[in-house]
């Protein structure tokens, strides 16, 4: 299996980073093809401008720094996100990747009032996140993030493909026996991916 592990966090010691670390180590001793995409390191520009903007519906982004990203979502089989939730969602990064990556003749074709999927090739989708806020406050206000990646993303996405959602609640009140913990359960839900 190619995984494509799609790491979103500005902080290299982070808590998000340890997750990072331990999902690859678990995925690569599985015998998993493991490619890294780190977001903030590579300094991606999540900001789509004027023209590319433009000319969206109409053709893939033309800017070659986009090429990589590319490749990566042709080459893989599943895909793992790895970020924080802030206010909720998706960091502005990893928003920014989704609207400039998943584009136009790369993720898709529009015609004819219609979307046809270019990722059915992807038979898994995987989101690992923290959160400051608790759980339920997370349901009442929709949790935006999950439904970005789980539902409007993953439609793209292989008829059955696997999914799942693993959020480290209450980030901010965390101690090292509950990073501890979770980190048990990262490594139990990525046995199974």
């Amino acid at each position: 299996m190619r995984v494509l592990v799609v790491y979103c966090h500005p902080v290299p010691e982070s808590f998000c980073a340890a997750i990072r670390d331990a999902a690859v180590d678990v995925l690569k001793a599985r015998g998993w093809e493991v490619r890294l995409l780190d977001l903030y390191a590579e300094k991606f520009d999540p900001v789509m401008g004027c023209e590319e903007r433009r000319a969206y519906n109409e053709r893939a982004p033309e800017d070659p720094a986009l090429k990589p990203h590319f490749e990566h979502l042709a080459w893989a089989e599943a895909i793992l996100f790895i970020y924080p939730t802030w206010w909720y969602g998706l960091p502005a990064m990893l928003k920014g990747w989704l609207d400039r990556v998943w584009a136009t003749d790369v993720a898709f074709k529009l015609g004819k009032g219609r979307i046809t999927s270019l990722m059915t090739h992807v038979t898994r989708v995987g989101v690992i996140t923290t959160c400051g806020a608790p759980t339920w406050w997370s349901v009442v206000v929709g949790q935006p993030g999950r439904k970005t990646l789980l539902r409007g993303m993953r439609a793209l996405c292989a008829r059955r493909c696997r999914t799942f959602f693993l959020a480290h609640y209450l980030m901010d009140a965390s101690t090292p026996r509950t990073r501890a913990a979770f980190l048990v359960k990262v490594r139990a839900k990525l046995e199974r991916f």
